[in-house]
C-alpha cells in the first residue's frame, strides 16, 4: 500500500499535459504497434462495478489497492479486449481513477490474469448520475435532500456527481473531436417518448414543467469514432436506468426503454433534427457506418423486469448483425443452481451475463451488437464454471465481461 501511494504521488507531479495527450491523443508508438489490419477486433462491455458512494471514494480505493479492482484487471489481462467499454467506472474530471488503473492494476500482472496490459487511448467524459436536477424527481414533496433521496432527484441517480460513469479504453486512437455526447438530450424530445403515468388515475407522473426538463439519459449516450486498422468505428456506448426501484408508475421501466430506443433512433437513416448532441450538432449516424452497440443496457430478452420489447426491437433491427448470442459454462451452472431453488426462466441460461443473487437470478443484460458490415468471428462471456481454476477471478462485478471478435467486411 504504501509503495502504491508513492507511485501515485509521482504521477500527480506528471505535468496536466500527459494526461491530456493520454486521454485524448494517445501514444504513436503504441498505435503503430496495434496497426495489424490482419487481426480480428476484439470489442468488449464489462460492468466493472468499480463506484463507491462517496465523491473520490473510488480514487481513495485505488490508491490503497484494491481487490475488486485487481479481479477486474485481472479479466481484462485473460480477455485482452482490444476496445473496451467499462460501466459502473466513477468519473472524474481529471481522470485521476482511469489512470490509477491502468498504471497500478492493468499495467500488473494480476493474480489469475495475464499479462500487463496497456491502453494508450481513452475516452471519459461526465454523465448524469448524481448531478442535483433542482426538481422533485421521486414526488417525495422536496426537492434533493441527504443520501437516497438526494439520488433520487438527480438527473440520474447517483449520490455523487459521477457515479456509475464510463470509460472507454482502446488500444487504436479515439476521434475526440468527432465524438458525441448525449448526457443533455431532453427525454421529451424523442419522438413517442413514454411519460410515466399513475395507473390510478391515468395522469402523467411528472408535471408538465418537469417532464419538460428531463434528461433522457441516466448516465449518458456517446458515440466514440476509433480508428482501427480496418477503418473506423463508431463505438456507441451506453448504461440505462435499472427497470426497477420506482413504483407501479414505471418511471424506471419507461425510461430505460426509451434509453435504448435511442440507438435504434440514432442508426435509422433519415432526417432527425431532434436529435442533437451536447455541442449541438443534429441528426443520426451516417447510412454507411460501421458501429458496435455495447454496454449494460438493464433489459433481459425474456426474464426479469423490464419492457422486452425495446431490447428485442434493438436486436431486430436491420442495420444490426445476426449472429450467434454469446455465452458461457458458468451461467449455465449458476442458472441451474437456481432453477433447482424454484427460479425457472425462459430465456437460454447460457445466455445470461450477471449474477444477481437468488432474487433475481441470472440475466442477460450486457450486450456487444456489430452492425451490418461487421464480420463476426467469434463470441463469449468470460464466465468459467466454478471448478474452472480462472473462477476465481470472475466475481469481481456481479456482471461479466462479453466479448465479440470482428472483421470489417470489404464494401
Amino acid at each position: 500500500m504504501i509503495r502504491l501511494r508513492t507511485l501515485f504521488a509521482a504521477a500527480l507531479a506528471l505535468p496536466l499535459a500527459a494526461c491530456v495527450r493520454i486521454n485524448v491523443e494517445g501514444d504513436p508508438k503504441a498505435w503503430a504497434e496495434a496497426m495489424d489490419p490482419s487481426a480480428p477486433l476484439r470489442v468488449a462491455t464489462y460492468n466493472a462495478s468499480l463506484y463507491d458512494d462517496a465523491g473520490g471514494g473510488l480514487v481513495r480505493r485505488l490508491e490503497g489497492g484494491d481487490a475488486g479492482a485487481r479481479k477486474i484487471a485481472a479479466v481484462l489481462q485473460r480477455v485482452r479486449p482490444d476496445l473496451v467499454l467499462l460501466n459502473e467506472f466513477d468519473y472524474d474530471p481529471q481522470g485521476r481513477a482511469a489512470d490509477l488503473f491502468q498504471r497500478y492494476y492493468l499495467e500488473v500482472a494480476q493474480p489469475g490474469g495475464g499479462d500487463p496490459l496497456r491502453y494508450p487511448y481513452r475516452y471519459l467524459a461526465p454523465v448524469n448520475t448524481g448531478v442535483p436536477s433542482g426538481l422533485d424527481l421521486d414526488r417525495d414533496g422536496a426537492a434533493g435532500g441527504e443520501g437516497r433521496a438526494r439520488g433520487n432527484d438527480a438527473w440520474g441517480y447517483g449520490l455523487h456527481p459521477g457515479q456509475y460513469g464510463m470509460l472507454v479504453l482502446s488500444r487504436h486512437p479515439i476521434d475526440a473531436a468527432q465524438a458525441r455526447t448525449f448526457q443533455l438530450l431532453k427525454w421529451s424530445a424523442l419522438p413517442g417518448a413514454r411519460p410515466p403515468r399513475d395507473p390510478r388515475t391515468g395522469a402523467a407522473w411528472y408535471p408538465p414543467a418537469t417532464w419538460s426538463q428531463l434528461r433522457l439519459s441516466s448516465k449518458s449516450h456517446w458515440d466514440v469514432p476509433v480508428r482501427t486498422p480496418q477503418g473506423v468505428l463508431h463505438f456507441l456506448v451506453s448504461h440505462p436506468t435499472p427497470p426497477v426501484f420506482d413504483g407501479p408508475e414505471d418511471r424506471n421501466g419507461a425510461r430505460n426503454a426509451d434509453e435504448i430506443r435511442l440507438w435504434r433512433e440514432y442508426v435509422t437513416p433519415g432526417d432527425k433534427p431532434w436529435l442533437c448532441d451536447d455541442r449541438g450538432r443534429c441528426g443520426g449516424l451516417a447510412a454507411d457506418a460501421r458501429f458496435v452497440i455495447a454496454g449494460d443496457l438493464n433489459n433481459d430478452p425474456a426474464d426479469g423486469d423490464g419492457r422486452h420489447e425495446a431490447i428485442l426491437e434493438l436486436l431486430e433491427h436491420p442495420r444490426v448483425a445476426r449472429m450467434p448470442t454469446p455465452r458461457s459454462a458458468g451461467a449455465a451452472q449458476a442458472a441451474a443452481k437456481y432453477a433447482a431453488a424454484g427460479l425457472v426462466r425462459r430465456g437460454d441460461p447460457a445466455h445470461a451475463t450477471g449474477d444477481f443473487g437468488p432474487k433475481a437470478g441470472t440475466l442477460r443484460l450486457d450486450y456487444v451488437l456489430p452492425s451490418v458490415g461487421l464480420e463476426v468471428e467469434g463470441s463469449g462471456v468470460f464466465w468459467p464454471a466454478p471448478a474452472d481454476p480462472a473462477a476465481g477471478i470472475a466475481d469481481g462485478s456481479d456482471h461479466r465481461l462479453v466479448w465479440v471478435d470482428l472483421r470489417m467486411a470489404p464494401r
